[in-house]
């Protein structure tokens, strides 16, 4: 494994940014983040439910409360599909390595970030550490590693196809 220098530094910024923001969204209270994913919940019954906006405030909010654990669990696996598919693109750019290799190593990086957020967690008020929540973002890295991977597989398919058909 040999550093890049001419690397796109990018990707790096993105990914990086993406963690920041998970480190945030990790950092609300567990009161503000209820508010946060409630919100969330109500924007998608808006879209979901026929007849929602005739409904109360009161009834809107009991709505999107039985769905917050979905919301809340849903947010997890999706932050953390995106980093994996940041962190897969990323480690290429300034690590020469083999395909496989920046598969395993985004993964192993994007799981060893879900335990530092949920250790962080212990700290913030109201919140707590779950290993659940482990299993989950890493889990939506291992599902954005595999995006990656299955894309660059379809890519290689139909250049080879391309290839083929003209010879």
């Amino acid at each position: 494994m040999t550093i890049k220098t001419n690397g796109r530094k990018t990707v790096l910024i993105l990914t990086v940014l993406w963690m920041l923001a998970i480190f945030m969204f990790s950092s609300q209270p567990a009161d503000e983040s209820t508010e946060t994913s409630l919100f969330i919940g109500q924007m998608v019954e808006s879209i979901c439910v026929p007849g929602y906006v005739d409904l109360s405030e009161d009834e809107r909010r009991i709505m999107a409360g039985n769905i917050d654990f979905f919301v809340r669990k849903t947010a997890h696996a999706m932050e953390y599909a995106l980093l994996g598919l940041l962190l897969s693109l990323s480690v290429g750019e300034f690590v020469e390595c083999t395909f496989m290799e920046r598969q395993k190593a985004a993964f192993v990086f994007g799981a060893f970030y879900a335990v530092t957020d949920e250790f962080h967690q212990l700290f913030v008020p109201g919140r707590a550490g779950l290993i659940r929540d482990v299993v989950l973002d890493s889990s939506g890295v291992l599902a954005g590693v595999l995006a990656v991977y299955v894309l660059k597989k379809i890519t290689e398919k139909k250049i080879c196809l391309k290839i083929l058909s003209v010879a």
